[in-house]
């Protein structure tokens, strides 16, 4: 009888030790879990002096101390408005961006009304989860009003491209179900944050990814300054060297692993530093394996790129270079982040597309943003041509874009030339320029020629008289409803 009892009465315990424990029905968790309702506006990108026009969102969020909510990019990105609402609660309230990294898709909103955070424990940022490790996903997706809890496993952690940044970074990829509107939910562990929910694989059998806890920290250190300024990019293109008579060809000893440095962009923080040939062996004391991974954890691999992302921009990194059969130790400073470094800038949020008009004829630099005028599908859509160039993402010196003559908006003195498809301008008046100020500059200053006269890459040319573009400009404007001719950075 005494066996019965005691079997019973440790029973008990158990159970309540699974309700007290058990994500499901933990209040302090579900208290801290918010609905986002965003309407943003982004730039028209064909029509870069227009906005496309408001367009609502709903997203998830989770309060963290200091009365923060951190939540998605993705959500927030190119806001004009924003409340958002606790669950079980029927009232909106106004909030505001504090803070966002667009390259990691995090942001940290807040209410001004403090009634907002009554109540509410916020949750505390945990550690990197264990692969095979049980997580629980709260959010608002699609289907309802209400909160989701949907559970699942750590399938995988390592480097997966970043859908709203097109930046590779640590990712934790998680089979709970994941829908439109859980993004910036959390992902939580014994009650603490160890990711937040940012995108899926459409057509998938829930594959989804979180950004997890390292990055996340790396944004709260970023931010301790008062500023974001990113994640550091070191600026290499590299080989690696897996064929043994690539090895032998670099004199790479025995038992040594390493990878080929192709390429150093200009301006980048291995500019001056590291060289095309070196063979990087270490960096901070890691192993460079020879298929350009380093171990982050026993037996689990990643990108080599994670020991350069867990430094924050102005850090030294330690690296360990073998240059013509001689190893050498450097230190670099890592100076530059990912946006300084290529050719054709990839996703930009919160910013206005730069262009510049004359006679009709609308400049812009190429981006990934121009890119997608073309569609979900701009890849295969767009003018090969430009596609093309994304191959090698470097510039040949600091500073320099891709200029690209967009569209023409149909004038007299443009006549015969208003069904051009969009190419990329190389040449004015038979100088070549590097960037859209170098353009306007030359464009405006041949005064003394009676012709402008713009080439593409082919010798394909754009001839105009200067006279006719100058008494016609004033009038497409208006004709167009187009305030400037130019984008505020130009001016």
């Amino acid at each position: 009888m005494f066996w019965k009892r005691t079997t019973l009465l440790v029973s008990i315990i158990f159970l309540m030790g699974l309700i007290i424990t058990n994500p499901l029905f933990a209040s302090d968790v579900t208290d801290a879990i918010v609905k986002v309702f965003a309407v943003s506006d982004s730039p028209d990108y064909l029509n870069p002096w227009n906005m496309m026009g408001p367009s609502s969102v709903t997203g998830s969020g989770a309060i963290i101390e200091g009365n923060r909510i951190l939540t998605n990019a993705h959500v927030v990105s190119d806001l004009t408005f924003l409340q958002v609402r606790r669950y079980g609660d029927t009232q909106r309230y106004p909030a505001r961006l504090i803070a966002i990294s667009h390259q990691a898709d995090l942001a940290l909103i807040t209410v001004d009304d403090p009634n907002f955070f009554i109540g509410v424990d916020p949750l505390p940022i945990g550690n990197l989860p264990a692969t095979n490790q049980e997580v629980y996903v709260y959010g608002f997706p699609m289907g309802g009003d209400t909160l989701s809890i949907t559970k699942g496993i750590i399938s995988r952690i390592e480097h997966q491209p970043y859908v709203h940044s097109s930046i590779s970074l640590l990712a934790g990829q998680i089979d709970a179900a994941i829908n439109p509107g859980n993004s910036g939910g959390p992902v939580i562990v014994d009650g603490k944050i160890v990711g937040v929910v940012m995108q899926g694989i459409p057509g998938s059998q829930n594959i989804g990814y979180m950004v997890p806890a390292p990055i996340i920290n790396h944004f709260f250190e970023d931010l301790k300054d008062g500023r974001h300024d990113g994640f550091p990019n070191l600026g290499i293109y590299m080989q690696f060297m897996e064929n043994p008579d690539l090895r032998k060809r670099y004199s790479m000893p025995d038992k040594t692993t390493g990878v080929l440095v192709n390429q150093v962009i200009p301006g980048s923080s291995a500019d001056g530093m590291i060289k095309p040939g070196d063979v990087i062996l270490f960096m901070d004391d890691s192993v460079i394996a020879n298929d350009g991974t380093v171990e982050f954890r026993a037996k689990e691999r990643t990108n080599l790129a994670y020991l350069v992302q867990k430094h924050q921009i102005g850090d030294n990194l330690s690296i360990r270079v073998l240059r013509n059969g001689k190893e050498l130790s450097l230190q670099v400073k890592l100076d530059s982040s990912y946006e300084k470094n290529w050719l054709i800038p990839f996703e930009q949020y919160e910013t206005l597309p730069t262009y510049y008009i004359y006679g009709g004829l609308v400049f812009s630099p190429l981006s990934v943003n121009l890119l997608s005028i073309w569609g979900s599908n701009w890849y295969n859509n767009a003018p090969k041509e430009l596609v093309a160039l994304l191959s090698n993402n470097i510039p040949k010196v600091e500073g320099e874009q891709v200029v690209i003559l967009l569209r023409v908006l149909p004038a007299e003195v443009n006549d015969g030339y208003q069904n051009l498809d969009p190419w990329r301008v190389k040449k004015v008046n038979g100088k070549e320029v590097l960037n859209m100020k170098e353009l306007v500059k030359v464009i405006e200053s041949e005064e003394s020629s009676p012709y402008t006269i713009l080439e593409n890459d082919t010798g394909q040319q754009i001839v105009l008289d200067r006279e006719k573009i100058q008494q016609a400009n004033g009038q497409i404007l208006a004709t167009y409803k187009i305030r400037e001719d130019r984008s505020p950075d130009l001016r």
